[in-house]
């Protein structure tokens, strides 16, 4: 299990930071797979509750998120959520019943859910953003290692046992203690970072990090699915990849840009 989860990040770790460095449109079609595959997970763990949320539909609400802040940064995301919940609305009255109240319901809470990595990309677009994507990209991934391992060898609490038993109080720990330790790193290499906040953001991703995992994790509870997908060996589908950055690129996003720069 150790291997193909290693052999994953030796491929895919090198693409992200490729287009994380050239930001711009890579960046943008980085963001754009990840969330046309997160929905097609979605969509086919929650057709195992019989709902019949048209995948057009939520791909038209993510290209509406994803051409929204490439046009107009974050101002332009509260027009996108408007547009796309009239949209949900008005097919909710033309194509009832067969697309019900839940579908409608659901589908929204899918595209508003996996539209949130829109916010990696946003990252991107702040003062000295390449620092502050790194930042986060690191930040999560050692975050989710340090849990996985500390969990695993020293875990002996259970930290939410009726969405996963796996994870422990002791992981969560390791998890935040992990992130705090990337800030602590970030701060020897660029000293002109304020201390105080850059570590407290440290241990608020370390956090974010736990909840996103915890989130994804109700969601396959939800369907009775021990894994999004099969896409990425050793580590499920998209989703169970990227669930963390749900939560820690906006946290940092507007962390940095309210409190930082």
């Amino acid at each position: 299990m150790l291997l193909p989860r290693i052999l994953s990040a030796l491929i895919g770790i090198p693409l992200i930071i490729l287009a994380v460095w050239l930001g711009g449109p890579a960046l943008l079609a980085l963001c754009a797979l990840v969330m046309l595959l997160s929905l097609a997970e979605i969509r086919r763990m929650f057709r195992r509750l019989n709902l019949n949320i048209p995948f057009g539909l939520m791909l038209a609400g993510a290209a509406l998120l994803l051409g929204s802040v490439y046009l107009y940064r974050d101002a332009g995301l509260a027009g996108a959520i408007a547009i796309i919940f009239f949209i949900f609305l008005l097919w909710f009255i033309f194509f009832y019943p067969k697309f019900n109240l839940i579908d409608m319901s659901v589908g929204l809470l899918a595209v508003s859910y996996v539209g949130l990595f829109v916010y990696v990309y946003l990252l991107r677009t702040l003062p000295d953003g390449w620092i502050w994507i790194v930042f986060m990209l690191a930040g999560t991934w050692v975050s989710d290692t340090a849990a996985f391992f500390v969990g695993k060898y020293f875990g002996r609490r259970r930290l939410a046992r009726a969405l996963s038993p796996g994870k422990t109080i002791e992981g969560a720990v390791g998890g935040a203690a992990g992130s705090f330790l990337v800030a602590a790193a970030f701060l020897s290499i660029y000293p002109f970072l304020p201390p105080a906040p850059l570590l407290a953001l440290g241990l608020l991703l370390g956090l974010a990090a736990q909840a996103g995992d915890l989130v994804e994790s109700a969601f396959k509870r939800q369907v009775g699915v021990k894994d999004a997908g099969d896409l990425i060996p050793g580590h499920g589908g998209m989703l169970d990849r990227f669930d963390s950055m749900l939560f820690t690129a906006p946290l940092v996003y507007y962390y940095v840009q309210k409190l930082i720069i």
